[in-house]
């Protein structure tokens, strides 16, 4: 993913999609692109998920996309991107959602260091909320990680169910030949490849406000495999939290219990955080860090999205133009 707003189209990269003009580029992966667009009638900003072409030759792949578009149709609540449209029959299948400029976690802690501790407390109340819904729907998000929290404005926002599972145990996607999850953001019984539970989400959201607050992994430093055996050892060897702030310490206890059933729900880490905080953890004006803030006003004004206005991005020759193939 980029990690500082919209970057250019590339000569390779389509200019339309079934109607959606592409403006930019503002993440890639393993699955796919995504593209900054607007909706048709040109009023919304909206992401666009394209799948690349040798996973759309797969049968399995297409079939197991169509789950993960309708997982995350039914999926609706504040931190959450609504899906837009979507496409999972043809060519080159694709997920449309509306676009939030911000900036990733895993980039922020990585330019500007720990934040504050009652930033954290808001980020996981947020993600919290967001994953509160995500579980009402039925769904297991399954891989929630700084690079999946978004820093805007407005609160944090949790992207992408690209390998969320239905709680009932329906698989949506996954990736052929991979472990389906990052190691390092697993929970005890994912890393040691046990039914999954909403559960396993909240002690994923512990391990994410543990670094956010330190910089640190609560587990240490290695490869990811090393810390998932490592998370997977939680029940004889706990992570040490003796360098968290006070105010967090509890949460994070609560959300790295060993055992699922120890956990809190979601919407009770919501509340724990709120308790810590000992204020409206909800209201978010003026909640990120100087430095961090400045950072997502400029992706805002990149992506032409500041003050609430949707502007044509590349109006201002900051990106150029979509060649248009004669």
């Amino acid at each position: 993913m980029g990690n500082r707003g919209p970057q250019p189209l590339r000569d390779d990269d389509p200019r339309e999609i079934a109607g959606y003009v592409l403006a930019a580029r503002i993440g890639e992966g393993g699955m796919g692109t995504v593209f900054l667009t607007r909706t048709r009638d040109g009023r919304h900003p909206v992401a666009l998920k394209l799948i690349r072409r040798e996973h759309a030759q797969s049968e399995n792949f297409r079939k197991r996309f169509a789950r993960e578009v309708a997982a995350a149709r039914r999926v609706h609540g504040h931190h959450l991107a609504p899906v837009v449209d979507h496409d999972a029959e043809g060519p080159q299948p694709w997920l449309a959602t509306r676009y939030v400029p911000g900036l990733p976690l895993d980039a922020a802690l990585a330019e500007f260091g720990p934040l504050p501790v009652d930033c954290v407390l808001q980020l996981t109340a947020g993600a919290a909320q967001a994953l509160h819904a995500v579980h009402t729907a039925g769904v297991i998000h399954r891989d929630v990680k700084p690079g999946n929290l978004l820093l805007t404005a407005q609160g944090p926002w949790l992207l992408d169910f690209g390998i969320a599972r239905a709680a009932d145990g329906t698989s949506v996607l996954t990736t052929v030949g991979r472990m389906v999850g990052t190691p390092k953001y697993m929970s005890p019984e994912h890393a040691l490849g046990r039914p999954l539970t909403p559960a396993s989400d909240v002690f994923t959201l512990g391990l994410v406000a543990a670094e956010a607050a330190t910089g640190h992994h609560p587990y240490g430093e290695g490869g990811g495999f090393v810390v998932a055996t490592r998370i997977a050892g939680t029940a004889h060897e706990p992570p040490d939290l003796s360098a968290h702030p006070a105010a967090l310490r509890q949460v994070l206890a609560a959300a790295l219990a060993a055992r699922p059933e120890d956990r809190p729900s979601a919407a009770e880490m919501e509340q724990l955080c709120g308790r810590a905080a000992q204020r409206d953890v909800g209201r978010f004006g003026g909640w990120l860090p100087k430095r961090v803030a400045a950072a997502v006003t400029g992706i805002e004004r990149a992506a032409g999205t500041a003050g609430g206005r949707v502007k044509d991005p590349r109006a201002s020759g900051w990106l150029r133009r979509p060649r248009r193939d004669t």
